[in-house]
């Protein structure tokens, strides 16, 4: 299905899962880090190969079935994506750095630190290995580097201004958490679906999901009223 088409370059935690479902009810198929769970056809070796070796990539192989990319794997190679697909569009999900760190500690480093599926290996080698290496170069998996809390907040900061730097202003949407649709559905281009936007993976729901095994993916999730 490439070529890409969106670009979120946004890191984990900060809306992904939820720009994911917002990006196939309009149209896109979205590749998140979740689809390594749910496609079997996904090659899951080719995106470690990627991560060492970016400049032979062969992303059209890679995101065969998709024409947007979010998450990890679309953050970890937002820029690469931007050179082979430089048409478009980048959309970056962000949120306070204090709370994005918390969200974090709670959800993939309990993942991390306390799951007995990841410590026996049930999540799978490949799927394993290839998250501990392109969740944040490794720091995300490593308990030692994320308890450096300053440090990784930094790196938080820096991902932020650095795609802030690189991509044109013209093909860049900042997405705030919590944002809906109009201005995401204006820089796509897109009529305003008459849907709620999606409200996708908070902590429990992701604990839920990889440490659980609930993964109820068919079900587009939509905010409950209070």
């Amino acid at each position: 299905m490439a070529p890409i088409q969106v670009i979120g370059a946004g890191l984990g935690r900060t809306g992904t899962d939820s720009l994911r479902f917002a990006l196939n009810i309009l149209g896109y198929n979205t590749h998140h880090l979740k689809c390594l769970l749910t496609d079997p056809t996904i090659d899951t070796d080719g995106f470690y190969e990627a991560y060492l070796n970016r400049e032979t990539a062969d992303w059209d192989h890679l995101y065969k079935n998709y024409d947007a990319a979010v998450d990890f794997s679309g953050a970890t190679f937002y820029y690469d994506l931007h050179k082979k697909y430089p048409e478009a569009k980048v959309l970056l999900t962000v949120r306070p750095v204090d709370s994005w760190y918390k969200s974090i500690k709670n959800s993939i480093f309990r993942l991390v630190t306390e799951s007995p599926k990841l410590k026996e290996g049930e999540l799978g080698f490949n799927m394993q290995r290839l998250s501990a290496a392109v969740c944040m170069d490794g720091h995300i998996f490593d308990p030692e580097l994320f308890l450096q809390e300053e440090k990784i907040k930094q790196m938080y900061t820096d991902h932020v201004a650095e795609v802030k730097r690189r991509i044109p202003a013209e093909q860049l949407l900042v997405i705030e958490l919590g944002e809906g649709w109009p201005r995401l559905c204006e820089f796509l281009g897109k009529d305003v679906p008459d849907v709620p936007y999606p409200s996708s993976n908070s902590t429990a729901e992701f604990i839920d999901y990889f440490v659980d095994g609930n993964r109820p993916d068919s079900v587009i999730p939509v905010p409950t009223k209070a």
